[in-house]
């Protein structure tokens, strides 16, 4: 087996999933796409990914057997300039926690609190 990334998939943990779709919705300008748990336990809601590419996909996860919250695992969405993001955050549900700042030769990134109460960034090259 080839080398692979380090992360192969991400769940982003949610309370309400009519509030958490929308709110990623109108921040990143994406529809997400209802998939089905294979063990039935979960609702998910797929963020637009391709499998075989750098990176990787994932989906928000409401489920009994964990809760969302920040301090735990932080997410980055990549995205072509994390201002816009974070203009659509508080509109959205969300709050800014820290407006886009340079992270040297790593672009910027904008750190939030999303509609659940997770803590995630906005990672851009601009």
């Amino acid at each position: 087996m080839g080398k692979s990334n380090a992360v192969g998939w991400f769940d982003v943990y949610v309370s309400d999933m009519g509030r958490a779709v929308a709110f990623y919705e109108t921040v990143l300008k994406e529809k997400l796409v209802k998939i089905d748990d294979p063990t039935g336990e979960t609702q998910m809601m797929s963020f637009p990914g391709v499998m075989t590419s750098y990176g990787a996909a994932g989906a928000l996860v409401k489920s009994n057997h964990t809760k969302p919250g920040p301090g735990g695992t932080m997410i980055y969405f990549s995205v072509e300039d994390c201002a816009v993001e974070e203009s659509r955050v508080v509109v959205a549900g969300g709050k800014v926690i820290r407006p886009k700042f340079s992270i040297g030769s790593f672009g910027w990134i904008t750190l939030c609190i999303d509609s659940e109460g997770n803590l995630i960034g906005f990672n851009s090259v601009n």
